[in-house]
């Protein structure tokens, strides 16, 4: 732990800079998964919707907390890391075949057809069923989110700080990233672009476990990595955002 804490004091805007993306990230990942909850809750009666929600961050704090203990153990197994970058990969290939495919605007998200609800529902009134399927979706989206943070860097004082920001991100910063995202419409899969970026860098962690001594290995394992990684991620939502309103390319919204 003192040598991390080290490393961050040596390398200190590097390391803002991956607690930069990081906000950006988890940020970014709030107002998805924010959405879905609220999306989920839709069908219960005015007055249990809040209290629903409610019990969604209660669920979420929870389990971002235990995932701090998970990305512990995730930069030390080293079977994890590349079975993470698979994970990243789906969740954006899934969202891109998704923006590609038709679908009605109910098709979104209906939890009347998840497993999880149909069998609670048998044994839990619809209010709590609601609330176990909302808990499940928290712990789904608290992964998510830790394995984007492990893909920037392997000190783990800063992802917890980074876990830490995601916590905050869902209460303070997720109403000022849904009107962010509303003029910039295309933050979302720029968004989704990244998470398959960062799953992609630590897919070749495997290339880096089976040739350790080799140079790309080396680089792969490096802070020039992960300052590199910062740049891309950081040039990605940048670089739209200018030509978005220098040439109005990709289109924004004018609310």
């Amino acid at each position: 732990m003192y040598e991390q804490f080290q490393e961050i004091i040596q390398n200190p805007l590097s390391s803002l800079f991956i607690i930069s993306n990081l906000i950006i990230i988890e940020s970014l990942l709030s107002v998805d998964n924010a959405a879905v909850l609220a999306t989920m809750v839709m069908d219960l009666p005015k007055e249990q919707r809040q209290k629903a929600l409610r019990y969604g961050i209660f669920g979420a704090y929870l389990f971002r907390g235990l995932c701090l203990l998970f990305a512990t153990f995730l930069i030390q197994i080293w079977w994890l890391k590349p079975l993470g970058g698979v994970y990243l990969l789906f969740l954006a290939f899934n969202y891109f075949r998704g923006k590609s495919t038709p679908k009605k605007e109910d098709d979104l998200l209906d939890k009347k057809q998840h497993w999880l609800y149909r069998v609670t529902l048998g044994w839990m009134n619809q209010f709590w069923a609601t609330v176990a399927l909302v808990e499940v979706m928290d712990l789904a989206f608290s992964i998510d989110n830790v394995f984007a943070v492990v893909a920037f860097t392997e000190n783990i004082v800063l992802i917890w700080v980074g876990v830490f920001i995601g916590i905050l991100a869902m209460r303070f910063v997720a109403q000022w990233f849904v009107q962010l995202m509303g003029r910039y419409p295309f933050l979302e899969p720029a968004a989704f672009l990244v998470i398959g970026f960062l799953g992609l860098k630590l897919f070749l962690s495997v290339y880096e476990h089976f040739r350790p001594n080799d140079a790309f290995s080396a680089f792969i394992g490096s802070h020039s990595a992960d300052w590199a990684t910062s740049v891309i991620t950081v040039l990605i939502f940048i670089v739209p955002i200018i030509t978005s309103n220098l040439f109005n390319v990709p289109r924004k919204t004018n609310t």
